[in-house]
């Protein structure tokens, strides 16, 4: 049956190829109604089995890092670089990986799952481990209420046979039960720069937990990290840009050393140095003679961590943000976000470009542009000057400007 789902599913997506519709959705729900246990029959034969990465924010991030340092240490890592968050999308990556008699030569699965969809993929599949990063507001219209969201985390918690490696700094997810828990977590000194929706709303300061971390992120001076790990401080220049993806090293260093006991920490950190941003996640592009970085912000603490690990540069700025379904469609959350130590900011674009300028305004921020087409914008804003340039935007957003700057259509 397996057999038969490979060369089924690798026709449908050829076909949906020569039709130019990319071969990513149809393949892997064609396989879901054919064989729904296509995904089980699969992953069940890795040597490591399936780790599921999953929660609000960054998890793009952790996912890239994770598969980078297993693989690393010799492993052969299958992920979903798509980051499709369906049963269908994780189908069709498979598919793109298989050979047609069914070898897949691979140790283990790192995947990245929506809370929601992390849920239903553990009813289909089974999974060894899970990393859950934070529970934070963000696009209520797809998922309900935060404790709703920390409910499906503590569903795939439950799912997981090993160990499952949770945030203790966030309220939620320090509070998932696991029959073996793994955290990692923040120093006293770092964890005031990471408020959660309760401290931003309630406007009440975090307390660090007395749950004993695998890893702790001690702390960060420009780019320079040091991590706690086992007991051990390891210290190291990071490539990845923002203090948020510093703390997103610190999961992935949990779970790396948990899967691997026997992985010397100093060598994963040494690996941890070279890794880069992910996809939309502090990329550099070079545009008109100077330097461009596309920031990904989707909710309060996301932007305000952006905020606290750049605010204070010479950087020029400008904010995008869209409404469309795949960004949410409430921007409320603007107003729980501290914008007062954002400086340089040139111009707010996108379908909301008006009430983010209006926004700034009550933080007493003078936006000098605003513009709602994204394309003319990037224009205007790349060609200002020679300074180097930030860009905080919503998902759809960043989808743009990222195909924008990396077409050259602006030049």
């Amino acid at each position: 049956m397996e057999k038969l789902s490979i060369i089924l599913g690798k026709s449908v997506q050829k076909v949906t190829r020569l039709r130019g519709n990319g071969g990513s959705a149809l393949p892997g729900l064609v396989i879901e109604k054919t064989n729904p246990n296509f995904v089980k029959e699969v992953l069940s034969k890795l040597p490591y089995g399936v780790v599921v990465v999953s929660g609000t924010n960054g998890k793009t991030t952790t996912t890239k890092i994770v598969t980078e340092l297993l693989q690393k240490q010799g492993l052969k890592v299958f992920t979903n670089k798509s980051g499709s968050n369906f049963v269908r999308g994780v189908i069709s990556a498979i598919l793109n990986n298989i050979k047609v008699g069914g070898k897949f030569d691979y140790d283990i699965a790192v995947l990245e799952l929506d809370e929601a969809h992390a849920v239903k993929f553990c009813e289909v599949v089974p999974i060894n481990y899970a990393l859950l990063l934070n529970v934070q507001r963000d696009q209520l219209d797809r998922f309900g209420e935060i404790d709703h969201t920390a409910d499906l985390l503590q569903k795939v918690a439950a799912a997981a046979r090993k160990e499952v490696v949770l945030n203790r700094e966030d309220p939620r997810v320090g509070k998932i039960k696991a029959d073996h828990p793994v955290y990692f977590g923040l120093s006293e000194t770092l964890l005031k720069k990471f408020p959660s929706d309760d401290n931003l709303i309630e406007k009440t300061e975090a307390k660090v937990s007395d749950k004993p971390a695998k890893v702790v992120f001690e702390k960060l001076s420009k780019n320079h990290a040091t991590y706690n790990i086992d007991g051990e401080n390891y210290s190291t220049d990071l490539t990845l840009k923002g203090i948020y993806n510093a703390y997103n090293a610190a999961g992935a260093l949990a779970i790396c050393t948990t899967i691997l006991s026997e992985a010397d920490p100093a060598n994963l950190i040494k690996d941890l140095a070279k890794i880069e941003s992910a996809f939309g996640r502090g990329e550099v592009f070079e545009v008109n003679g100077s330097e461009v970085e596309i920031l990904l912000v989707k909710n309060p603490s996301a932007f305000q961590l952006s905020i606290a690990s750049f605010a204070d540069d010479d950087h020029d700025y400008m904010i995008a943000i869209n409404d469309n379904i795949a960004d949410g469609r409430d921007v409320s959350w603007l107003w729980n976000v501290d914008f007062s130590k954002l400086k340089n900011i040139k111009m707010t674009a996108g379908i909301r470009a008006t009430d983010m300028a209006l926004r700034l305004k009550y933080d007493n921020i003078h936006v000098a542009k605003i513009e709602e087409d994204l394309e003319t914008a990037v224009k205007k804003f790349t060609r200002s000057n020679k300074k180097p340039k930030r860009i905080f935007a919503t998902y759809t957003a960043m989808l743009e400007i990222r195909k924008i700057i990396s077409g050259k259509s602006i030049l």
